[in-house]
């Protein structure tokens, strides 16, 4: 072969001389490609393309949801009155009519000061207590009812009746997801229904692809993820179908957004197939790190919750952006709900929960991802201080604990208090709108600018309330 230019000499072309001056037109063809693939699929994912509202302190969150309301007295706050007036009738000075039976109970458990900051915590949590300055720790948290059902759903929507997006569903909405092959909000659950309902979960009123995907504790992660065709053309005709139905319906009805977030939750779950089982497949963890999470623990319930935290660790380093990890089911309305038994059921439950979590501070933070990773370790409300008999408490949201750790928080803080005998939040008080609004402050998101026009007007997770507490972010 010659070349045929005028004015030039022409000189025999090899095939390799062919291959390398064409290789720069080869890659442009690739990298066009890519591009329009990524084009395509950022504006198919979200209309919105969301961008946060100033500089994130955290890219993720991991919830570690406690069902059931941990109580604050036995775990995070301390009360020396309790023990000198064990057994004495109770009676509440803020409502003395209130003294009925009952009786003040005081910890079956020893407090220690942990790490360089002296942090008080119970030895119910000897794994969480080496983290100590770690946490933040919010002691003044104030609920509304006491009630299981109306308790979760203001935790995790801001109100106490169904309907609402959940913290994850918003966060999902304001951020994106970071990978198109996953969902950006992932439940981590130990039943076919997750602790609370379904209804806490939701998308609410906003669109259906920022809905929380429920991955099971054990076995297959998603059911029905392995279709019965796993010929991909088959598929592909499949969703094309459905595509062309869906539209169709969009067109008759004038809701092509609804619609356009059901396909793109179809699709996504073909993009899923391949994906989901590689990140979850914790063989290629370490032998090390999988003891870190008790894996090898021969307690069931045990080793199910560190798969799930380190399954957690997993799914945010592959681009989800929320991941909430419930507990195992509990004997009665929730896991933490022991109005009798309580140091036989809070002992279980802190013995199942405490090394995961331990070790997913510690494993992000050893892989340099505990600076961009928010960990929020919450339940519904507390437990009272006082008892109708010697081994038990209540539901009580007048004063309680959570805590903090990672992605833009002040480890080694204490922010508010209860009174002497754990009754009330006295100092500092928190409520739910503060916490959430706190949580997405550090996700780089204004609370009061993150809303969804539903119902002609707008609506935001903290609704008219809510404010950031600056005091435990770094």
């Amino acid at each position: 072969m010659k070349t045929k230019c005028p004015g030039r000499i022409q000189t025999p072309l090899t095939r390799r001389e062919m291959l390398l001056a064409s290789a720069n037109g080869f890659g442009l063809l690739a990298l066009c490609g890519m591009l329009a693939d990524q084009t395509s699929t950022s504006a198919a994912q979200d209309e919105r393309l969301p961008q946060p509202h100033f500089r994130p302190r955290a890219k993720n969150v991991i919830f570690c949801f406690m069902d059931g309301g941990v109580s604050h007295v036995d775990s995070f706050d301390p009360k020396p009155k309790l023990t000198e007036f064990d057994g004495r009738p109770f009676n509440d000075s803020q409502n003395p009519t209130a003294m009925g039976n009952r009786r003040w109970l005081k910890s079956p458990w020893a407090f220690r000061r942990h790490g360089q900051a002296g942090t008080p915590i119970s030895e119910l949590f000897p794994h969480i207590a080496s983290c100590a300055d770690d946490l933040a720790v919010i002691r003044s948290m104030k609920a509304e009812l006491p009630i299981h059902s109306t308790g979760v759903l203001f935790l995790h929507t801001g109100v106490n009746n169904a309907g609402r997006p959940s913290l994850g569903s918003w966060a999902s909405y304001g951020l994106g997801s970071e990978n198109r092959n996953l969902p950006s909000f992932v439940v981590l659950s130990f039943g076919a229904v997750p602790c609370g309902g379904l209804e806490v979960f939701s998308n609410g009123f906003l669109p259906a692809n920022y809905q929380a995907t429920l991955f099971h504790a054990e076995g297959i992660a998603i059911d029905n993820l392995r279709p019965a065709d796993r010929e991909p053309r088959l598929q592909e005709a499949k969703l094309a179908m459905l595509q062309n139905q869906d539209a169709a319906f969009a067109r008759s009805i004038a809701g092509e957004r609804a619609v356009s977030s059901a396909i793109r939750n179809y699709e996504l779950a073909y993009r899923m197939q391949s994906l989901v089982p590689d990140v979850l497949d914790l063989s290629r963890e370490t032998l090390a790190t999988q003891r870190l999470y008790g894996i090898d623990s021969p307690i069931t319930t045990k080793r199910i919750y560190g798969t799930q935290c380190l399954r957690a660790r997993r799914l945010i380093e592959s681009g989800v952006r929320f991941v909430e990890i419930t507990c195992p089911l509990g004997a009665s309305n929730g896991t933490w709900d022991q109005h009798g038994e309580l140091k036989r059921g809070h002992e279980k439950n802190a013995m199942d929960t405490d090394q995961g979590i331990a070790a997913l501070i510690k494993d992000l933070k050893q892989r340099g991802l505990l600076d961009e990773t928010l960990i929020v370790w919450a339940g519904e409300f507390g437990r009272t201080p006082h008892s109708g008999g010697r081994d038990g408490r209540d539901h009580h949201p007048e004063g309680f604990s959570v805590w903090l750790a990672g992605g833009g928080i002040r480890g080694g803080t204490v922010y508010g208090a209860t009174d002497d005998f754990g009754m009330h939040a006295a100092d500092g008080i928190c409520s739910m709108h503060d916490l959430h609004a706190t949580i997405l402050h550090l996700l780089g998101l204004d609370h009061e600018r993150l809303t969804y026009r539903f119902g002609g007007r707008d609506f935001r997770l903290t609704d008219v309330h809510g404010r950031v507490v600056n005091e435990i972010v770094a």
